[in-house]
């Protein structure tokens, strides 16, 4: 759920993300943020979740940092402090 929201916030579910009247980029760091929590510590119990997770996870870490006007150095992006620079 965390993954579809900040998804959504980042407006990945409209077909242009820049004009979505979904888009909320504070709420989707912390959405982002909340979820590479999770998913860092919880990755021993996930077994073979965990790779698809941590591909969900990265991927909207990109798509904020492509959509985010002021990007953020890195290693310091939504959720960066758990899983390390997303690139």
């Amino acid at each position: 759920m965390l993954l579809s929201a900040a998804a959504e916030r980042l407006g990945l579910a409209d077909e242009d993300p820049d004009t979505s009247p979904r888009r909320d980029l504070d709420e989707a760091r912390r959405l982002i943020t909340a979820l590479a929590g999770l998913v860092t510590a919880s990755a021993e119990y996930l077994g073979a979740h965990a790779a698809p997770l941590r591909d969900g996870l990265q991927s909207v870490q990109r798509a904020f940092r492509e959509a985010s006007p002021v990007p953020d150095p890195p290693g310091q992006g939504p959720g960066e402090k758990y899983t390390g620079p997303v690139h």
